[in-house]
Order: C-alpha cells, then structure tokens, then sequence
C-alpha cells in the first residue's frame, strides 16, 4: 500500500564539481556514508518521505552533476524546482568563489521565488586544511537572503537541519502564494519525469557513454 504524502517538493542540489553533493544525498536519504564515489554523470535523483512538522511530505532530491560539460544539461531541471541547496567545500576557495556563478545560474534558469539554502561543506576538517572560514559563508548567505549551514557529510553534521529548513521555507513560500496541498497536476509531472527520466530508481545515474573515474569520496 503507497505511503500518503500531502506534497511533493523538487529540491536540486548544486555546486561544483566533489564538494559533496551525491555524499549528501546518501547521507540523508540512505542515513550511510560512502567514502568511495563515481562521480555523478549528468543527474541522479531519490525521494525521501519526511515528517514536516506533522505533516507526511515527500522530497524529491535531485543530484546534480558540477562538470561544466554537464551544466547546459542540467539547466533544464530547473524546471519546477521549488527548493535548491547550493554547496561549496571549506577547504576549496574555489568552490566558493564559483558560487557566483551557479547563483547567476539560478537567477537566470529557476523560478524567481525559488527557495535557496547554502551549505558548506567538510566543517570536519582540520583548521589548517581549511580556506573559506565561516563568516564568508555567513556574508555571501546573507546578501542572498539565504539560511546558512557548515555541514559535513563524514560526521552527519547539520544534514537533517539543512534539508528541514529548506521544506520549511518552500511550505511558507507555498502558503504565502496560497497554494494548497492538493497539486494532483504538479506531482503528476514529477511522477512522468521520475518515470521516464534517468536515473528512476533512485539508484543509478543518467550515463552519456562512459562512467564516471571512482576514487576515494572527497566529500
């Protein structure tokens, strides 16, 4: 017998290339760690049913690829996005300096209202490996009005916190447009594109030729 959910909300993850997007991914829905990957080629997805606040909604957690090769492909899943977790790694300044770019990117392929949360990740790490402290984090958050976390994906720091809050503010954006929870037309076009979209069981990702290299998860 299917679970009854009252909504479901399209959530992308993004960010560059080995901050740890699919890390986070398996860790929230799968609650495991992998220290292995392959990495993401193209987009992979999973759902996780949450209880928000008493209220069954499922989440559907789409894993992005951060190559540039695959960005024009993965633009068209903006497409009914109604929540993003944007990511960079402490220990990259790179990754943080290239969140000007996916926020652009946002700006210019996602709906105006969508609700984003920034996340940084791999706080577990030494101070001495780490290039973007917390309060560049909590600046660039605020300027874009965003909630912040430091997570980390090794020690389940923050993971549950950050995917909450997120739902909870595309709730509040869903309630102040005055929608209510019965889209039947919306989760219809999600289940269409879980059916004949890659990676539909939640397992495998959408594959242009070859794999991804698999190396020790830098997440």
């Amino acid at each position: 017998m299917a679970l009854d959910f009252a909504a479901t909300y399209k959530v992308l993850v993004l960010g560059d290339s080995n901050v740890g997007k699919t890390c986070i991914v398996h860790r929230y829905c799968d609650e495991r760690y992998y220290d292995t990957y392959i990495s993401t080629i193209g987009i992979d997805f999973k759902q996780k049913l949450i209880n928000l606040d008493g209220v069954p909604i499922k989440l559907q957690i789409w894993d992005t690829a951060g190559q540039e090769r695959f960005r024009t492909l993965t633009t068209a899943y903006y497409r009914g996005a109604m929540g993003i977790l944007l990511m960079y790694d402490v220990t990259s300044l790179e990754s943080f300096n290239n969140l000007s770019y996916w926020l652009r990117n946002i700006q210019e392929n996602a709906a105006p209202d969508v609700v984003k949360v920034l996340a940084g990740n791999k706080c577990e790490c030494n101070p001495q490996q780490r290039a973007v402290d917390k309060e560049r984090g909590e600046k660039i958050a605020e300027n874009f009005d965003m909630p912040f976390f430091e997570v980390s994906c090794k020690q389940n720091i923050n993971i549950e916190e950050a995917f909450l809050t997120l739902a909870r503010k595309i709730r509040e954006q869903r309630e102040h447009r005055g929608e209510n929870f019965d889209d039947g037309d919306r989760q219809k076009g999600l289940q269409d594109m879980i059916k004949n979209g890659p990676g539909s069981n939640g397992l495998g990702p959408f594959t242009l030729g070859s794999g991804g290299e698999g190396g020790r998860c830098s997440c």
